[in-house]
């Protein structure tokens, strides 16, 4: 939906990474301006840090916000206000060099955070109520797909020949107001999510038309049986809270595994890749000013991998594509490990580290990089979904928070044996993936919440009363036909 709304782990930070220098060197220009002195360099640093932790504050913020706003707006009208945010922080950081003002540049990056923060949280939300379950997985992996075009974009645009000079970085930054204004213009010709519109406005008949201008078909009643069936379950909807949905019996498995997915979403060492990525590329022999370029080969790899994952995910499922991208996370990084140990002791050996990089990246953007969000999608009833992905946003914005800032801790202490770590956090994941998660594929929503019944042991309240009264209205009734019963299993009523 939007090219800018990458993850702080990918675009964002690898841009900012690339124009570390120029960026120091405006601080320091801009403090000598006002102060007749340059600033020391611990105040430097200090800055520094500040401008690359703001952005995860800032999602932080949009994700504890997205809700409320939800509430009012609804998910399209959420996704176009949130426009506001990417184009003003477009507009405050392309101008903080010609403003000579770098809190514009740290502001930006703020506010930067609170768009993508509310479009993490919206947009999957968005996708996964609008589409039908046979492909609820492929329309949600889009999200991953542009957010890979969004870093190979970002790595195009860096190079030196375009926008990757000292005199032109802010406009980097700013190009983030273009796939915004291409929202805010295509968007309102989308309805709203015909989910939203039955559940929580009560609005059958436009719920009915966003149904039909979706799936370009007249005949619709099976999705709105489907929608309908989840209301009966759901009687007097109403939005939980952030504490009541992690106090629920009924939904604590799914909590937990989306809590342990997101977490390992942020800490499976995807950023350190990129810590090492131009020192790799160096020991094979690549001149410094040829990396930018062979840089590309990784945004392209990304991009091939999500665009596999979205054609087979209907297909294979999501719980082998989670799986299998840790584990092989996991063997990749163990090999990584080795041959940068080792990388002095043969000519070949640093190009083996630089297949690894690339099998890494691979495996993540084909399963763990977009996966995530529809899971949390899917987990959850209308009424929890809301408060599902506040609490998948938290868990994410802070695990990049955290990484932020003990990477370099971690990396300094255990040198090339910090990838040991995130290995062996990949590999815990792949272990409760296996063990917990249920296959979502061609699922509804019901039947979603009856797999994760028995783990909870607990069934919701309304369910066990829908049933009753199913029961009561059955007794003294000739039996139902193998097509009604067939709806009644499919919207998880018997």
């Amino acid at each position: 939906m939007q090219l800018s709304e990458k993850d702080p782990a990918d675009s964002q930070e690898s841009d900012l990474v690339k124009k570390k220098s120029y960026i120091k060197a405006f601080y320091n220009e801009s403090w000598e301006r006002r102060h007749g002195h340059p600033t020391d360099p611990d105040t430097l640093t200090l800055l520094w840090s500040v401008t690359v932790s703001i952005f995860a504050i800032g999602g932080l913020v949009g994700t504890l916000i997205v809700k409320l706003i939800g509430r009012v707006l609804g998910r399209k009208y959420t996704l176009l206000v949130n426009n506001g945010f990417a184009i003003s922080a477009a507009l405050l950081m392309a101008c903080s060099l010609q403003a000579g003002t770098f809190e514009m540049l740290i502001v930006g990056r703020f506010i930067m955070g609170v768009d993508g923060g509310i479009a993490l949280s919206a947009l999957p939300m968005y996708l996964s109520e609008i589409s039908p379950k046979e492909i609820r997985g492929s329309l949600g992996q889009v999200t991953a797909i542009f957010i890979c075009v969004g870093v190979f974009t970002g790595q195009v645009l860096g190079l030196p020949e375009l926008l990757g000079k000292e005199s032109t970085w802010p406009y980097l930054f700013g190009v983030i107001a273009v796939p915004a204004v291409v929202q805010l213009v295509s968007l309102p010709f989308l309805p709203e999510s015909p989910r939203y519109l039955l559940l929580e406005k009560h609005d059958q008949v436009a719920a009915e038309q966003a149904f039909r201008t979706f799936l370009g078909k007249e005949d619709v009643s099976r999705e709105l049986e489907e929608v309908l069936a989840e209301r009966r379950v759901q009687r007097n909807v109403r939005l939980v809270s952030v504490l009541e949905l992690l106090m629920s019996p009924f939904v604590r498995w799914q909590v937990g595994t989306v809590v342990i997915t997101m977490a390992c979403y942020q800490l499976c060492g995807l950023n350190a890749i990129w810590f090492y990525t131009n020192s790799i590329f160096g020991k094979a022999g690549i001149p410094p000013e040829k990396i930018p370029y062979i840089t590309l080969s990784t945004g392209g790899i990304e991009i091939l991998a999500a665009v596999f994952s979205g054609l087979v995910i209907e297909r294979l499922g999501r719980r082998p594509l989670l799986i299998g991208g840790f584990g092989l996370m996991t063997l990749f990084f163990g090999i990584l490990t080795a041959t940068l140990t080792l990388q002095d002791h043969a000519p070949w050996v640093p190009y083996l580290s630089i297949v690894c990089i690339l099998a890494i990246i691979a495996s993540f953007c084909s399963g763990p990089g977009g996966i995530p969000f529809i899971l949390t999608g899917e987990f959850f009833q209308q009424s929890q979904r809301p408060a599902a992905f506040i609490v998948a946003g938290t868990v994410n914005w802070l695990s990049n928070f955290a990484v932020g800032l003990l990477f370099p801790f971690i990396q300094k202490s255990l040198d090339t044996y910090c990838f040991l770590v995130f290995a062996a956090i990949c590999l815990t994941g792949a272990v409760y993936f296996y063990f917990v998660l249920p296959e979502t594929k061609n699922r509804t929503y019901a039947e979603i919440s009856q797999a994760f019944a028995k783990r909870n042991k607990a069934f919701p309240p309304e369910e066990k009363i829908d049933l009753a009264v199913t029961d009561d209205k059955m007794i003294g009734k000739p039996e139902p036909d193998s097509s009604t019963l067939d709806s009644y299993v499919k919207n998880g009523v018997v």
